[in-house]
């Protein structure tokens, strides 16, 4: 599939979370949400696409040191570098793959150099990415799923992993694409699980639920997320208060994940903390339900040679990377040293995923645990929510964090006519809530797809980019500091 980038533009929405999101470091209260558009020629047409994320502080490095601003500029700075890559690749017709493998090297070689994570520099290529598939989606009349299946992009496994050459795409997909899944409610450090747990003046007011307990009975919730904290004592009274609601509340069942958020400062003590929790009655249901964990050392340490000890005697669940998992031999290293798989966010990285994916099947067929789980960066709709949620119907993981619903008010932040266009097409992804706005459908714990597999590449119309403001004109008005 040849194509050339004519134009990438950037418009940015400021947003407001309806109360704080605390993730490890950082506690969440705004953010810019960033689209990017292209413009392809693809066989003398047209062709357009869309991509867009919450640039969401601290995550992508985790520095304490850095300023919120900073932390943004630099994210703003290795968007802009790999759209800048990104065009001069495709400035003269150029094949899918080929394109992909000039982004990326260049991206990382350009971010090595300015000394950028490359958890960080993976955004801008996902970002560009992104929106180049969504444009030859659109332009071709296809799905995500048939055009990566037909493998006419070209993408050449075997050019990322040696052991996955002769490996089609199709090997790291489901044979068609998931038609719902289970909602996994993320239970962030600083969220209430209770109303007694509320203060006053800390009530939101906007007919969705708020707390655990009432987000449980207002969606059928059966999945959770649970973010640790990296204080044991802390950390084991948190989890006995989470697994007594959890059993009252979900008396058919439930499943959870159990979220390190980088918080441990070596594997060693923190499977010395897992192993404490088993002897605590209260906890003996929870953690008989943990499905996965995830990095709980920090990227600085996570893939040191010593974790390979600590998880050979770990007698517990799987553990898998998340922030770990920046570059392409990333996750065959965390394997080696005794990790069962990684994450998918879309803010990694298609591709990136697609070669991670084949591996974990290729290796599930061999009788290995392994695990590739769907997350979330407190992402919205219209857009890099559904995209996001369209990979992973497409890999076929059947249960995907979902938080951007619980920490925004729906889409309320954008237009009537784009919250109504959103209705309109994916009317069984969204519902209008009491108030009137937007807001995400979850029934019985799950959330319906047919709308998101029948759209080009998730996202069924493209909004209007003069409702938003243009990137530089927002900055130039001393946009960013409004967080």
């Amino acid at each position: 599939m040849i194509f050339q980038i004519e134009a990438i533009r950037f418009h940015v929405l400021p947003m407001r979370t309806r109360f704080p999101f605390k993730y490890g470091i950082a506690s969440l209260t705004a953010l810019p949400h960033l689209f990017v558009s292209v413009e392809l020629q693809k066989d003398g047409k047209a062709m357009h696409g869309m991509a867009s994320e919450g640039l969401a502080p601290k995550w992508f490095t985790k520095d304490p040191h850095s300023s919120i601003e900073q932390d943004l500029a630099e994210m703003l700075s290795v968007i802009q570098n790999a759209a800048r890559i990104g065009r001069h690749a495709a400035a003269k017709p150029v094949g899918f793959f080929e394109w992909w493998k000039a982004l990326y090297d260049e991206q990382s070689l350009w971010a090595a150099h300015q000394q950028h994570p490359a958890l960080l520099a993976n955004l801008g290529t996902s970002l560009i990415e992104r929106a180049v598939l969504d444009a030859l989606c659109r332009g071709s009349a296809t799905t995500l799923h048939r055009l990566l299946q037909a493998d006419d992009l070209g993408i050449d496994l075997g050019a990322m992993r040696s052991e996955l050459t002769e490996v089609p795409v199709a090997a790291a997909l489901a044979e068609t694409p998931l038609q719902s899944v289970e909602v996994r409610h993320t239970v962030g450090l600083a969220d209430p699980l209770t109303v007694d747990d509320l203060l006053t003046g800390e009530e939101v007011t906007d007919g969705l639920p708020h707390t655990l307990e009432e987000s449980i009975r207002a969606y059928g919730l059966r999945w959770f997320k649970i973010k640790l904290g990296g204080n044991p004592e802390a950390d084991r009274d948190r989890l006995c208060r989470i697994a007594k609601l959890l059993e009252v509340e979900c008396r058919a069942g439930w499943s959870c994940t159990l979220d390190g958020n980088e918080q441990y400062t070596d594997m060693r003590a923190f499977c010395e903390f897992y192993t404490g929790l088993k002897e605590v009655p209260e906890l003996a249901a929870l953690l008989a339900n943990v499905a996965v964990i995830e990095q709980p050392v920090h990227r600085s340490h996570a893939l040191d040679a010593s974790v390979a000890e600590a998880l050979r005697g770990f007698e517990g669940p799987g553990i898998i990377i998340d922030e770990s998992d920046g570059v392409l031999t990333d996750l065959p290293q965390a394997l080696a040293l005794g990790y069962c798989g990684t994450s998918h966010k879309n803010c990694k990285g298609i591709v990136k995923s697609l070669a991670n994916s084949a591996l974990l099947r290729k290796r599930a067929a061999a009788g290995i645990h392994s695990v590739i789980t769907g997350e979330d960066l407190a992402s919205v709709g219209p857009v890099a929510m559904v995209k996001d949620i369209a990979m992973a119907a497409a890999l076929g993981i059947s249960h995907v964090e979902r938080n951007g619903h619980h920490y925004f008010k729906g889409l309320s932040m954008f237009s009537e006519k784009i919250q109504d266009q959103t209705l309109q097409h994916h009317s069984d992804l969204y519902q209008r809530s009491e108030q009137g706005f937007a807001t995400l459908a979850i029934r019985d714990g799950r959330v319906s797809l047919w709308s998101v597999n029948d759209a080009p590449f998730g996202h069924a119309f493209l909004p209007d980019m003069a409702e938003f403001e243009p990137l530089n004109d927002w900055i130039k008005r001393g946009g960013m500091s409004f967080l």
